[in-house]
């Protein structure tokens, strides 16, 4: 339990603590299990203090100075605790949710296992500080700097980390990063994939950083990747109840001749995520075959994957339909990987003329791309030009 006295003198002001404080510099606080709840301690000062397992949910540290300050375990509740001081403090296992951090020292502080969910630490200073398996959910992370810190198996899932944020050299291992906010002024620099006693592999994506270790520890995923590669179909195009028994026939009949489809359905899909994943799914794929019946998004989203992607694309029309007038234009820019559409009359007769009218096609396309790939890696030699 926490010292009488010195509690009654916390309690009583902050200026009757922090005059104890200067009169007695030899002497700790012992402030453990202390109930301070919605207690105003801004600008206290609380160097070395033990506060293990205190109350101090909602209480106002704003300023306070808790530097080398033990909080192991205690409940920070909606605390306050603006431009506080707390480097090298130990906060392992504390409860942060919901506090206010904004503009705090955390320098080498140690957070393990501590919980900020939604935490307020937009600007915070969080340079070396040991952030392992801390709950980081939602928390504003915006501007702040973890340069160094260690945030393996840290729960990142919808972490802010805008405006400035930065991660140089962030130990990464094992971190939970579904959807984090990050932008062009986030610094992801010599992110560390791997733990302490492997070998350092270091990536500069935050988002992509879990597939890269799974990679390089998985040798049955890069198997994956690779059949996704060489059998990879994507499948773009809008497909309305009236037009699914064409996707699903399609589908089927490339997986019955060993392929592995991907469908992307325009139907329905948000505006900002089209570009981004048909770019990704196209960059997965041996060829593409695109349904330009009816198009809406898909003249945008070709526009972008063309250009990117040397790969065999393949578009199918359905007979009584005409092509968007942009198509011919793509035609003639992109000849060498696209090749003539194919205009079917209805799923049948698409599905018994796959295997000439596309695949066969597709394949040859493939085969001719690479070898044209190869004929364009031309070398100079250094030694054909003069110098001293």
């Amino acid at each position: 339990m926490a010292n009488p006295e010195q509690l009654k003198t916390l309690r009583h002001s902050v200026e009757a603590w922090n005059k104890w404080r200067e009169e007695n510099r030899d002497e700790w606080p012992d402030l453990h299990e202390a109930g301070l709840r919605r207690v105003f301690l801004g600008g206290a000062d609380l160097t070395w203090a033990n506060l293990i397992d205190a109350d101090l949910s909602e209480a106002y540290l704003n300023g306070a100075n808790l530097t080398w300050a033990s909080l192991s375990g205690a409940n920070l509740v909606g605390a306050k605790l603006s431009g506080a001081y707390l480097g090298k403090a130990g906060l392992i296992r504390a409860d942060l949710t919901w506090a206010n951090l904004s503009g705090a020292i955390l320098r080498e502080a140690s957070l393990s296992g501590a919980k900020l969910f939604r935490a307020d630490l937009s600007g915070a200073d969080l340079r070396g500080a040991i952030l392992s398996g801390t709950d980081l959910m939602r928390a504003d992370l915006s501007g702040a700097d973890l340069e160094g810190a260690d945030l393996s198996n840290a729960n990142l899932v919808e972490t802010v980390l805008t405006n400035g944020a930065n991660l140089t050299g962030c130990r990464i291992y094992g971190v939970s990063a579904w959807r984090p906010q990050v932008n062009e002024t986030t610094r992801q620099n010599d992110l560390v994939i791997t733990r302490h006693d492997e070998p350092v592999v270091t990536v500069d994506n935050l988002e992509v950083a879990q597939f890269v270790y799974l990679l390089l520890r998985h040798p049955k995923i890069r198997d994956v990747i690779s059949t996704i590669g060489n059998k990879g179909v994507l499948i773009l195009g809008r497909f309305t109840d009236d037009r699914k028994s064409i996707l699903d026939a399609l589908r089927v009949a490339l997986r019955h001749r060993g392929y592995v489809p991907m469908v992307f359905d325009f139907e329905g899909a948000e505006e900002r995520d089209l570009t981004e994943t048909v770019l990704t799914l196209a960059g997965m794929s041996k060829f593409v075959i695109a349904d330009i019946t009816s198009p809406r998004s898909v003249p945008h989203e070709l526009a972008v994957v063309l250009p990117n992607y040397m790969i065999p694309f393949k578009p199918i029309l359905q007979k009584g339909e005409k092509p968007y007038a942009m198509f011919a234009d793509y035609r003639k820019r992109f000849e060498k990987w696209v090749l003539p559409r194919l205009e079917y009359r209805d799923e049948a007769q698409l599905v018994a003329v796959l295997e000439d009218a596309i695949i066969h096609q597709v394949e040859e396309k493939h085969k001719q791309l690479l070898i044209d790939k190869a004929r364009e890696d031309v070398a100079e030699d250094a030694d054909d030009y003069e110098y001293e």
